[in-house]
């Protein structure tokens, strides 16, 4: 009876499987919808007002961590695509717990970079939001509400970006303890 357990164990039913997959496959585009999308709402955040008589511009490419934002979830974006082809060749040639290391690997250095990237921006954004009093900066989105509200937006899907991103960590954690030395 062990060996019939221990032989379940290692290769779990075919529906499972499908179901892990599909489940892979599901979340991986989840991800990439929302890290493209935090990315491209965040490029076109941009607004021109004029304060007594001067003509003022905001644009995330005036700060380093908006750039950086849009850097880590192009990245993200782009490395969880070529990881969704991998999915796809894991599907079909079966899995190991090996390959899924990899895929666990992965995944936990997407989910870094797109809480790396969203935490700088949200600080930045924190700032242009609530100005900082004892430093002498200034709020700067009561003037410019629409670029802060794009900001947001942006923040708020590459958040959820790493929220899906950290679920795919999991799944991937837990299918590569399988691994035996």
């Amino acid at each position: 009876m062990d060996k019939s357990e221990a032989k379940f164990q290692q290769s779990p039913p075919l529906k499972t499987q499908r179901i892990f997959h599909l489940a892979q496959i599901f979340l991986r585009l989840l991800a990439i919808g929302t890290a493209l999308a935090a990315t491209s709402v965040m490029v076109t955040a941009k607004q021109s007002v004029v304060v007594f008589g001067t003509p003022f511009d905001a644009r995330y490419s005036y700060s380093p961590a908006f750039k950086f934002f849009v850097f880590g979830n192009a990245v993200a974006c782009g490395c969880l695509i070529l990881s969704l082809f991998y999915v796809f060749v894991l599907g079909r040639q079966g899995s190991s717990p090996t390959k899924y290391f990899f895929l666990f690997i992965h995944d936990l250095v997407m989910m870094s970079l797109l809480i790396s990237a969203s935490a700088a921006a949200t600080a930045v954004g924190y700032i242009g939001r609530y100005g900082n009093n004892h430093i002498g900066w200034v709020a700067i989105c009561d003037n410019f509400g629409k670029f802060c509200d794009r900001i947001t937006l942006s923040l708020i899907l590459s958040y959820l970006s790493f929220l899906v991103v950290m679920i795919l960590t999991i799944i991937s954690a837990r299918r590569s303890t399988q691994i035996q030395f």
